[in-house]
């Protein structure tokens, strides 16, 4: 039975009505983003959410890739005169890439291979008779088949050339590949050996020196740790099946054989070919099946766990993007280094650079009191209140500076925090920010980008490339282009979930608007310097190339605040303008006395407004919004402590009791920065005192948390942690 409509696959993947997505695939295809649609067709679509979206988006492109091949695997077939009823049916019913290669793979032009060798000498029948009736005698009927022009001048030859064929028709049944297939993903166990005399080298793999256990339950991140330690040389990898081992020693047929036989109906019944098509069983297991099978598991094993991976990635760059932002404050960014000096960067309130310094507290040169003096100079000079500590090399002896800086000078009121310094030297050097600061050195950049990500981290990350933000393990083994498709869109989700502001948005945030990209984010901000702040959301009109499609894509996410139209400083879309001037009306106010009436707003029914273009769903975001207009969905900000003394791994003591940040969270546990330079662990069954299935239910990245040092491993230099409360652990403080 040919498979049901893409839409209705899909529907009964998302456990959605086939209606919504149906409307979905039409907007989309309309070139509608995923943001708008998610944010303001909520009635077309009924109300799909960004992460459903994304999902349809992905299955939609993969099964037009499926039917795209499935009739090029028709056209191919039937172009060869060898399609049948039940084969075309089978290949209508596919429902995965796998199986339609599967039934294709016999069809599939290749190059010639023994077993077409076979079937030039005239062999098939060979073969064919053999398999047919096993009572025939192999050297007797291979007699009959001597052909020295095909250089079979011999039985042997014959009954080679026979097997040849046998082995490859066995080993292209589409029906047999899927059973083995299932079977060693179910049953198979990946087994992990060192390579002899290389112990000492692969040190740090030597977790899976000597390991097995099932493919199918590999984690994540053991995965890729296997795989990676076989790419640098270190590990051999293979694929073992129960019983193989017994089997072989007892000289009898494996699984993989047995699953061969039974399924071409080859048993050992004391006939005269019966030995002869056991070992070809033998063989075309041995030579093409396991091989493949070996191969395409541990593809399949790899490709399962970059996707994992791929997903907590994309899971921790969401939680740094929308981070807390410690907002308009005038701060006092610090680069660490040691010889070369700590880089020093002062930004206003709207995160302009004012002033750049170069200090040297530390080794060689020891400037501690000059460096002190020259801080307290600039943060009174520009009214700073907020140092920002970039948590690289030095950072913890910079940190120290900087607490005497707030000991000696209370006056000043500072306040200082360590923040990831990912990617801001990648940022350094890109010609983004040459174009920002053409005459800044690019060791200073990187204290710019560092003083900022307190202002707002999501308006400062977004001009890096999301790989270089580091928030992901084995980020570098997994497939880049799928990595960076899908932090794109978490860049593009968070971005819009926030808004922006269009009067001070740099290109880089203003290019992740829905609907823009970077020659239109370029074209608003040359626009804007040209004529001045935006006034509405209509002059956006007036931009180079931005027409009416971008207008609609855009313009909900782009707020302009203190503009002629109160609205505009909001997430209410323009197109929905009308519908609030129904809701004034109706209540008796102006809109600028509406916006904000809690009280009065909480009364209306949202139904009295709706309309043939807008439902309930839309007035409900319009009403929520009045409430509370451009409403910015990222936490309250706040800072962890590192304690004094605690410096580097040699500092710590089992038993230790910390605070710390959350750097990164995976599968397996969270890693917590906790100020030593190295990233402590807590595993995931030491995260609360309950048993847990998602180290995500209990923290996520930027939350300050409180930890005690289980184990310091100096030698790998790994640290464990522990954030259990009954045991006098540690705790979750807050989130950031």
């Amino acid at each position: 039975m040919p498979l049901p409509p893409i839409e209705q696959r899909i529907a009964q993947e998302l456990n959605a009505k086939q209606a919504q997505v149906v409307a979905a695939i039409a907007l989309l295809d309309e070139g509608a983003t995923v943001p708008f649609i998610a944010r303001y067709r909520k009635e077309v679509t009924g109300g799909l959410d960004d992460g459903q979206l994304r999902l349809l988006e992905e299955r939609l492109t993969y099964l037009r890739e499926l039917e795209e091949r499935r009739a090029t695997v028709i056209k191919s077939i039937e172009g060869q005169d060898k399609m049948t009823e039940a084969l075309k049916a089978a290949i209508l019913d596919a429902d995965t890439k796998t199986r339609l290669e599967d039934l294709y793979l016999p069809y599939k032009p290749k190059r010639r291979t023994k077993a077409q060798i076979a079937r030039e000498a005239g062999l098939e029948p060979l073969a064919d008779a053999l398999f047919d009736d096993p009572t025939l005698d192999p050297e007797s009927e291979a007699s009959h088949y001597l052909n020295p022009d095909h250089q079979i001048k011999d039985t042997a030859a014959a009954l080679d050339g026979a097997r040849q064929i046998l082995m490859e028709r066995f080993a292209e049944d589409a029906e047999l590949l899927g059973q083995l297939r299932d079977y060693c993903w179910e049953q198979g166990l990946l087994c992990s050996r060192v390579i002899e005399g290389k112990e000492a080298e692969a040190a740090k793999f030597a977790d899976y020196f000597d390991k097995a256990e099932p493919i199918k339950a590999v984690p994540s991140h053991r995965a890729l740790a296997m795989f990676r330690g076989r790419s640098e040389g270190f590990l051999n990898l293979s694929l073992e099946l129960p019983g193989d081992d017994e089997a072989t020693a007892k000289r009898t047929p494996s699984v993989g054989e047995t699953m061969i036989a039974r399924r071409f109906n080859i048993r050992n019944e004391g006939r005269a070919a019966d030995k002869w098509l056991a070992d070809t069983v033998r063989w075309t297991w041995r030579v093409k099946l396991s091989m493949h099978i070996d191969m395409e598991l541990k593809k399949r094993l790899r490709e399962q766990a970059e996707l994992e991976a791929i997903k907590v990635f994309a899971t921790n760059l969401k939680d740094l993007l929308l981070a807390a932002p410690a907002g308009p404050r005038a701060s006092l960014g610090l680069d660490p280094g040691l010889r070369t000096g700590v880089k020093v960067a002062v930004v206003d309130d709207t995160g302009k650079l004012v002033d750049t310094a170069t200090i040297y507290p530390h080794q060689p040169k020891n400037q501690w009191d000059r460096s002190i003096h020259t801080l307290a100079e600039l943060a009174r000079k520009h009214h700073v209140d907020l140092i920002s500590i970039g948590n690289g090399t030095a950072s913890r002896e910079t940190d120290k500076l900087a607490a005497d800086l707030i000991k000696r000078h209370p006056e000043l009121k500072l306040s200082k925090i360590m923040v990831s310094e990912a990617g801001a030297s990648v940022y350094s050097a890109s010609e983004l920010a040459a174009r920002e600061f053409p005459d800044l050195d690019v060791s200073l950049r990187g204290a710019v980008s560092i003083a900022r990500r307190l202002h707002d981290p999501l308006a400062e990350l977004v001009k890096i490339e999301p790989k270089a933000i580091g928030v992901g393990q084995y980020q570098h083994d997994v497939n880049q282009s799928q990595l960076a498709k899908t932090l794109e869109a978490v860049v593009e989700d968070c971005v819009n979930a926030v808004g922006v502001d269009i009067n001070t948005a740099s290109a880089a945030l203003l290019a992740q608007i829905a609907g823009l990209n970077a020659p239109l984010a370029q074209n608003i901000v040359d626009y804007r310097n040209a004529h001045g702040a935006f006034k509405d959301r209509q002059a956006l009109l007036k931009v180079t190339r931005l027409g009416p499609k971008a207008f609609e894509q855009a313009a909900g996410f782009l707020r302009i605040m203190d503009g002629d139209n109160p609205l505009d400083a909001s997430a209410v879309h323009p197109e929905a303008y009308p519908v609030v001037q129904r809701i004034a009306e109706t209540s008796q106010k102006d809109i600028r006395q509406l916006i904000g009436d809690s009280a009065l707003l909480k009364k209306l029914d949202p139904k009295q407004f709706t309309d043939a273009q807008f439902g309930e769903p839309t007035v409900r975001d319009i009403l929520n919004e009045l409430d509370k207009p451009g409403r910015d969905p990222r936490p309250e900000f706040t800072t962890a402590s590192f304690k004094e003394g605690v410096e580097a791994l040699k500092d710590l003591k089992e038993g230790m009791r910390l605070e710390g940040v959350v750097t990164n969270v995976t599968n397996f546990g969270a890693f917590i920065d906790i100020g030593v330079h190295q990233d402590g662990l807590v595993h995931i069954s030491e995260l609360a005192d309950k048993y847990i299935s998602d180290p995500r239910d209990v923290v996520k990245a930027g939350d300050v948390v409180k930890v005690r040092v289980l184990d310091v491993d100096l030698k790998r230099k790994r640290i464990a942690l522990s954030m259990k409360t009954q045991s006098g652990g540690g705790e979750h403080i807050r989130a950031c």
